[in-house]
């Protein structure tokens, strides 16, 4: 059984580190990271932002969003949410 509640809280403790390794050409605007998005022919960033104190995520060009963690780490690697979640957990060392 995946526990995705003890995952994601994992995950948001050092969300601001995943973010740079999964998305290295954004910045931090308060309290969003803000950058283009990997899975579209995106130009500049601006529409694609995830809120770092909880996980939320959107791109606002194509209505792609996600509420935690795990749901981003799915969408970039274009995978489910248990192989994401999977994937997420041996990273962080989450038993």
């Amino acid at each position: 059984m995946i526990d995705f509640g003890k995952i994601n809280s994992a995950a948001i403790g050092v969300l601001p580190s995943l973010l740079a390794r999964w998305l290295p050409d954004g910045r931090r605007v308060g309290h969003e990271w803000v950058c283009r998005n990997p899975r579209r022919s995106d130009r500049k960033p601006g529409s694609f932002r995830v809120n770092m104190n909880t996980g939320k995520w959107a791109d606002f060009a194509t209505d792609d969003t996600g509420g935690d963690p795990v749901s981003l780490a799915a969408y970039l690697a274009g995978t489910g949410q248990a192989e994401a979640a999977r994937a997420l957990a041996d990273m962080l060392g989450v038993k």
